[in-house]
């Protein structure tokens, strides 16, 4: 009875942390700046036991940042070791090999005292607005280039914010008052957690999270060994190719599952690129694991425990672990593709389980003006930066139809129009989902989204074009038919690159048509009804239904007969 009473008391506390994770999350997204993190929750939070093993996430943010800040607390370990940490103290860097990825993202570590003594840790991340160099540019040649490089190191001595390192990141951005409101956020962020964390300790008379932390870590161990006995063993290899920044880019992930752990290896994966789209080994691990956990275990808790069971390896120098000073400010390009990978994967492994392939990376609208592309000095010009978070659509799942226009693996929000109308001179004209752009199937892809924007001013905008599914679509699987790739032009006609900076010339306006996900399963298997509510909802097309589902629907959005009657195909 005893033993019962603590594991439920186990459990309570357990929940607790996560909550109070989450409301560290939110802290964070309240008070930032930034609409990347203020709107689309472009962020990250955790609590770690002083060892940097991570114990609870928060449920809000993106696991290209969590899972990668899982790796990166112990690299603040090795700078500053808990011994010499003290309270008021906090720590920062965006070192892409031991934060999150790429110089965008902040990642701040604070320790939480309990009666003088360290009991946990506090990370988040946000991806800011802007960190100088060539912002959002893909062409630049290695990191440096890329923005302003922060080695881990103190941000916060005695509870008070360092003016140098405040005066030398104002200095490197176009939004130095933006930048200066995410970082005070992102103090206040941890400091939340560490607030709610003394509440619970209190309440429940503990004075250390030992007992709690290993009764966490090895719960989760036993739930994912538990997971991974009932998955077949074996090893199976899977290919996907990829647009690419000027040429084509190849995955090979080869999955093997053996009693210890998943392991997936990216050897025969392409080289690394000469420009800003490589993903470093933290970021690849990332979300790789939070794809295979989707799959395999999602309603397991994610820490350190689970992580650790999720072996990701990619050779060095592979566009999957380039090495310093490799450009990589668009590794989400190649990062939020992996999942996909991994999928095809374990679709050899386990026929029926995994979904068809689907957009993956966001579609996202970076897009910019100002003096610097008109030529003009004369101040009436507004310059800007806006980075818009929009999506294609995900692949069909075995149980399900795929969801459209969802950002799916990145998990952030897209944000309202509204919101960028009224900070910047642009106008959206047009957002709507792209008929026909999922992919046909028993369970039909996800579909992309048109978006049509244009600015209130007689001036160019400069759109940083990082996008991909144009030439080579998100695949159908088991019989279902590919997504349609997306595509980007000009109202006046013309159409322009995916890749790299695109200027939109005064008067006229982007189309963005964004990619379906694949279908999932022959299409002539879907029920004839759930066609007629696709064709009457404007997700299919008459000509769509006739052709690959072979279902006759009336002019009048009716289906023939007595309707069940399909064309002979």
């Amino acid at each position: 009875m005893n033993e019962h009473f603590h594991k439920i008391r186990f459990q309570v506390m357990w929940d607790r942390l996560i909550a109070l994770v989450e409301e560290q999350a939110r802290t964070l997204m309240r008070v930032a700046f930034s609409p990347v993190v203020r709107e689309a929750g472009d962020v990250s939070a955790g609590v770690f036991n002083p060892a940097g093993e991570l114990l609870a996430q928060a449920v809000t943010g993106t696991p290209g940042h969590v899972n990668s800040m899982a790796l990166s607390v112990k690299h603040f370990l090795t700078e500053f070791p808990v011994e010499s940490m003290k309270e008021g103290d906090a720590f920062i860097t965006n070192d892409p090999w031991r934060g999150t990825g790429h110089l965008f993202d902040l990642t701040v570590v604070t320790p939480a005292f309990y009666k003088g003594r360290i009991v946990a840790l506090f990370a988040c991340t946000a991806h800011v607005a802007d960190i100088g160099g060539n912002a959002a540019d893909m062409n630049s040649r290695d990191v440096l280039a890329e923005g302003l490089f922060i080695p881990i190191m103190p941000l916060c001595s005695g509870g008070e914010i360092s003016k140098w390192l405040m005066h030398l990141v104002r200095s490197n951005s176009r939004e130095p008052d933006r930048l200066e409101g995410d970082i005070y956020a992102l103090v206040a962020c941890n400091e939340t957690g560490a607030t709610r964390l003394d509440k619970m300790m209190r309440e429940y008379e503990i004075d250390t999270l030992d007992t709690l932390s290993t009764h966490i870590l090895e719960t989760s161990d036993r739930s994912m060994l538990d997971v991974i006995a009932k998955l077949p063993k074996g090893t199976w290899t899977n290919a996907m190719r990829i647009d690419g920044f000027d040429a084509p880019i190849d995955f090979v992930g080869t999955l093997t599952i053996d009693d210890e752990a998943i392991r997936l290896d990216f050897a025969g994966t392409s080289g690394v690129s000469k420009y800003g789209i490589n993903s470093p080994l933290c970021y690849t691990e990332a979300y790789t694991s939070f794809g295979v956990k989707c799959l395999v275990a999602p309603r397991l808790a994610n820490n350190a425990a689970i992580l650790a069971r999720i072996r990701v390896t990619a050779p060095e120098n592979s566009i999957l672990n380039p090495k310093f000073p490799a450009p990589v400010t668009g590794r989400s390009l190649i990062g939020q593709m992996l999942p996909d990978v991994a999928f095809g994967c374990f679709d050899k492994a386990i026929p029926g389980f995994a979904p068809a392939e689907g957009t993956a990376a966001s579609w996202s609208l970076r897009m910019g003006g100002g003096p610097g592309l008109t030529g003009k000095a004369d101040g009436k010009v507004i310059s800007f930066t806006s980075q818009s978070y929009q999506s294609g659509g995900m692949g069909a799942h075995p149980n399900q139809d795929g969801l459209s226009a969802t950002p799916y693996p990145s998990g952030v929000k897209a944000i309202a129009v509204e919101i960028t109308e009224a900070l910047t001179p642009l106008v959206f004209w047009r957002k709507e989902l792209r008929e026909d752009s999922g992919g046909a199937g028993y369970r039909r892809g996800g579909l992309g989204q048109i978006i049509e924007v244009g600015s209130r001013e007689d001036a160019p905008f400069a759109l940083y074009a990082k996008f991909d599914r144009v030439d080579n679509p998100p695949r159908g699987r088991g019989g279902g038919q590919d997504g349609k790739g997306g595509r980007l032009s000009l109202k006046s006609g013309k159409h322009i690159s995916a890749k790299g900076t695109q200027l939109i010339p005064p008067g006229d306006r982007l189309i963005a048509e964004m990619p379906g996900g694949g279908g999932l399963g022959d299409p002539t298997k879907r029920d004839p009804q759930d066609v007629l509510k696709d064709v009457i909802d404007g997700l299919v097309s008459l000509e769509s239904a006739r052709n690959f589902y072979k279902v006759a629907i009336a002019a009048d959005r009716t289906l023939d007969v007595d309707g069940t009657r399909r064309l002979r195909a």
